[in-house]
């Protein structure tokens, strides 16, 4: 199939639409979770792949598959103020199409987030701005009709101790991007945290989201906090890759905008647990993050 662009894609030709929970890139309709195949035959191939991330930096998109290849997410880079000098908190011109919701088309310097039953559209902010930086577009199996809900057994986030070397982290941001990594990208640590689960599993007291959701909540934090990582997959980090659309930090908070700063990384300790880690982008970090990472030789930057 050939893809819907010209030889020369151009992010201004793009425009995503959202109609009665159907999803369309320039008519043609797609459903996400998606392949990265189903992709490259709307965007072409992609100018970038490095580990779990495929970018198509012409056009401003981005987006990291699990572990069984499909994607649940679109990533739209965005600029909200291109006259100021490039900072850790500015992103270049990317993304200039147009999204449309039910007809109407969103203003992506300012809306507010959409929840639709299948289909979800939140913006980034960094600390200070008051435009996103960053617009997801994200399945919303909550309220998908026709997600299939899996059976919740009583001990399914009960932590359980190893019985096999684990990591000792000093650095919490560090150990959620991790966790990403491992939880959401690769497969491997189980089970899969799910907020929506999580909460209707908790039996200590109720968890209201949709009043609590705009901060973490404790004890959604403290079971990451807790959560034993084992020493085996330390072999597996190769690259780590903050999103504020990544699924670790959707869980911790539910209406987050991009501009927190509860998961930064602080210090660059824990890096010696990974041998084969060697680039990372980062959006969640102290300034001197990116620095400190280069000097030993892994290739950082911001994204």
């Amino acid at each position: 199939m050939i893809n819907i662009f010209n030889q020369k894609n151009k992010s201004s030709d793009v425009t995503i639409r959202i109609d009665n929970d159907k999803l369309f890139i320039n008519e043609k309709i797609i459903e996400l979770p998606i392949s990265s195949d189903g992709l490259t035959e709307c965007f072409g191939k992609p100018s970038e792949t490095t580990g779990n991330e495929i970018y198509w930096k012409e056009l401003g998109i981005s987006t990291n598959p699990h572990g069984n290849g499909r994607t649940n997410h679109l990533t739209l880079h965005t600029d909200y103020n291109p006259m100021e000098a490039k900072s850790k908190t500015e992103q270049k011109p990317y993304f200039q199409g147009k999204i449309i919701v039910d007809g109407s088309e969103i203003n992506k310097k300012h809306f507010n987030n959409v929840t639709m039953r299948k289909y979800e559209i939140k913006h980034f902010t960094y600390t200070g701005k008051k435009s996103p930086c960053l617009i997801s577009i994200s399945y919303n199996r909550i309220f998908d009709k026709d997600f299939v809900k899996p059976k919740l057994t009583k001990d399914k986030y009960t932590i359980k101790k190893l019985d096999e070397e684990q990591i000792e982290f000093r650095d919490f941001g560090f150990k959620l991007s991790v966790i990403q990594e491992l939880m959401y990208n690769k497969e491997l640590l189980a089970p899969k945290f799910d907020l929506f689960e999580f909460v209707e599993w908790y039996d200590k007291r109720k968890i209201d989201i949709e009043k609590e959701g705009y901060e973490p909540i404790p004890e959604v934090t403290q079971y990451f906090k807790d959560l034993p990582i084992p020493k085996k997959y330390a072999s597996e980090i190769t690259e780590i890759y903050q999103d504020g659309g990544n699924d670790i930090y959707m869980q911790l908070l539910r209406f987050g905008e991009g501009w927190e700063e509860y998961w930064d990384i602080e210090s660059i300790e824990d890096v010696k647990h990974f041998p084969n880690l060697k680039k990372a982008i980062v959006c969640y970090a102290k300034d001197t993050i990116v620095d400190e990472m280069n000097s030993i030789g892994i290739k950082a930057e911001w994204i």
